[in-house]
């Protein structure tokens, strides 16, 4: 799935593309991944709209458009696992899984691609977005000033729950996901499994630290790349070339040279060095 750091890709590249973009006409092939809205609802809200900004809360991008009353209204789009949002010229071909076309007035085309079809586009009325419970519970942005040691610290210590479930949890830090939690863990030298009452304010000051590093490298090198994710102009990210035991088990730590192991924690596969990590 997509994380901070690839939807952040996707937003910085859409921007100088599609905002001030009028839309000229929305086409939608699957309506399953606009649900509730019906095909006709969904394009009369964004036909006629002026792309206003492009912004990223967490793993959501929020594209503010605003209608011929100069009403602000929102469509958000959840990349989820395989989701792809992509701006390109409408003589390039479909994609096979292509679901919802946003043609610009320049002739570009917003298309939205997603081979599992998790993904979801959502339209609020005037921006409000309470009615998401998802949207709305999100914990502070991990890049922001809001995301202190303090407040990490708070959150964590009378939680009896492996660390690295506290770091999945998006109503305590926005973003993370199963890559990058795994990256900051090792960075940090903090095992998994650690229960979240354990760790003392240094060992949670490090893991914010880490955090905020491994975030904002990643955003430098524009995500990473296994298979599906691309930013908002068709091209790869960079970051698994940086990767330090995320699917590398039984390979050596880069550091110590033992073998990276794998465990289940809360149903996800988690990455780490044993003698590395305490």
């Amino acid at each position: 799935m997509p994380e901070l750091p690839e939807v952040e890709a996707v937003r910085s590249s859409l921007e100088p593309l599609i905002c001030g973009q009028k839309i000229a006409k929305v086409t939608v092939h699957h309506e399953d991944v606009i649900a509730p809205l019906t095909s006709m609802a969904f394009c009369r809200a964004l036909e006629n709209s002026i792309i206003s900004t492009v912004a990223r809360r967490g793993k959501y991008l929020l594209v503010g458009v605003r209608d011929d009353a100069s009403r602000e209204n929102l469509l958000m789009v959840h990349l989820r696992m395989t989701g792809q949002l992509i701006c390109e010229g409408a003589e390039r071909p479909l994609k096979k899984h292509t679901h919802v076309v946003i043609t610009l007035g320049n002739g570009k085309e917003i298309r939205f691609t997603d081979v599992r079809r998790f993904g979801k586009m959502v339209i609020f009325p005037g921006g409000d977005v309470s009615s998401d419970h998802g949207l709305a519970t999100l914990g502070p942005e991990p890049l922001s000033d809001d995301f202190s040691p303090a407040y990490f610290y708070e959150r964590l210590k009378n939680k009896k729950v492996r660390v690295k479930a506290a770091l999945l949890d998006q109503g305590i830090v926005a973003g993370l996901g199963n890559i990058y939690a795994d990256e900051v863990l090792f960075a940090a030298g903090v095992l998994p499994m650690r229960v979240c009452s354990t760790l003392s304010k240094a060992e949670v000051k490090r893991l914010c630290q880490c955090i905020k590093k491994i975030l904002a490298e990643a955003v430098l090198h524009k995500g990473t790349t296994f298979r599906d994710y691309v930013d908002g102009e068709g091209k790869k990210g960079g970051h698994q070339d940086f990767l330090q035991v995320y699917q590398r088990e039984d390979a050596p730590c880069y550091v110590c040279g033992r073998s990276i192991q794998r465990v289940k924690i809360a149903g996800r596969s988690s990455h780490f060095c044993s003698h590395c990590q305490k």
